[in-house]
């Protein structure tokens, strides 16, 4: 018998997309996706050893969201769009302690008040 038994929590990078969505709903999409895995990028990033049990869950939460979010931003057909929602999958990975991942995001963006902006908030992008 269980008393407290925890239901699975869904997450929103988890749900399936129904039929074609246009753009702006995909920059939403991305926006929330990136807000709501944003305290595991937090933990992530805070954390020096991404290997650790405590941390495990927080790790792949995040892979999965940045992972959904890339794959949703390379649907988007407006560049001005594509490049905003791309900012902010961007800074989540640097959140997450991901430079890597955040510098090839940042040579993707197309617009360069926007690279400017990411370049002022995060020096470690310049190349």
């Amino acid at each position: 018998m269980q008393w407290f038994k925890r239901a699975q929590r869904t997450e929103i990078w988890d749900e399936t997309i129904e039929g074609p969505i246009g753009d702006i709903e995909a920059a939403k999409r991305i926006r929330e996706i990136c807000r709501s895995a944003a305290d595991s990028a937090a933990k992530v990033g805070a954390a020096g050893d991404r290997t650790h049990k405590k941390i495990k869950r927080d790790v792949e939460r995040y892979e999965r969201a940045a992972r959904a979010a890339m794959e949703i931003a390379m649907k988007i057909s407006d560049e001005l769009l594509r490049d905003v929602a791309v900012r902010q999958i961007v800074e989540l990975c640097l959140a997450a302690g991901n430079v890597a991942t955040a510098k090839t995001l940042f040579r993707a963006i197309q617009a360069k008040s926007i690279r400017d902006d990411l370049l002022r908030d995060f020096p470690q992008l310049q190349q």
